[in-house]
């Protein structure tokens, strides 16, 4: 019997016809970056509330970083945030919810006061401040800056009433550091205050807290 009448299934594999491969090539695959993780703590300004009377400037962010570390984690009182949408940079970290958790909780009467411009970042990609706030909805109150009430375009840190971080555009980390300047706090704080009597409940961030 000739091979082409040996039906396919009964050939042995040396009667089979050889098959031709062609590679296609070799693939790269493409992984997205890993994210940067970042540092597990940060370090304080080595300054002390009430006790150090220069004023410090900074313009980079590992500075500025440091300044508000400091001046949160040695409040006593009273903290007002004046931002424009809770800086992630700055704001959202560890280090900075772990300030304000002690803080809150170390005194029923403490508070912590944060107006905003905008909060739809905060909310869509997440914040440790609203977090917490969440936690500590007694005394942890997130509002929104009143559209018609004149505000400056500033961001500012207020600690009890001696403590100051300002930036003059909110857009860079250049600012300024005070740890011992009740005036000018006192100032900022009628500013706050104002804006603070005129400011909304933003629905988007009540949805998120609830």
């Amino acid at each position: 019997m000739s091979d082409e009448n040996v039906p396919q299934a009964e050939r042995k594999p040396e009667d089979l016809p050889a098959i031709e491969f062609q590679s296609p090539g070799r693939f790269v695959v493409h992984n997205p970056p890993a994210l940067p993780r970042e540092p597990e703590r940060w370090e304080p300004a080595p300054f002390r509330l009430g006790a150090h009377a220069p004023l410090e400037r900074f313009s980079h962010p590992d500075a500025a970083r440091a300044h508000v570390l400091a001046l949160l984690q040695q409040a006593q009182r009273s903290l007002s945030l004046y931002s424009p949408d809770l800086e992630p940079w700055l704001y959202h970290h560890s280090s900075i919810q772990d300030a304000c958790t002690r803080f809150l909780l170390g005194n029923p009467k403490n508070r912590l006061r944060i107006l905003l411009r905008d909060s739809s970042r905060a909310v869509k990609d997440g914040h440790r401040l609203l977090t917490l706030a969440r936690r500590l909805s007694s005394n942890l109150h997130i509002r929104k800056l009143h559209p018609d009430h004149p505000s400056e375009e500033v961001a500012f840190l207020l600690v009890d009433d001696r403590g100051l971080l300002l930036r003059p555009k909110p857009e860079l980390p250049d600012g300024y550091a005070l740890y011992a300047d009740p005036g000018r706090v006192l100032r900022r704080q009628a500013q706050f205050d104002q804006a603070w009597d005129m400011s909304i409940t933003d629905p988007d961030l009540r949805s998120f807290l609830l």
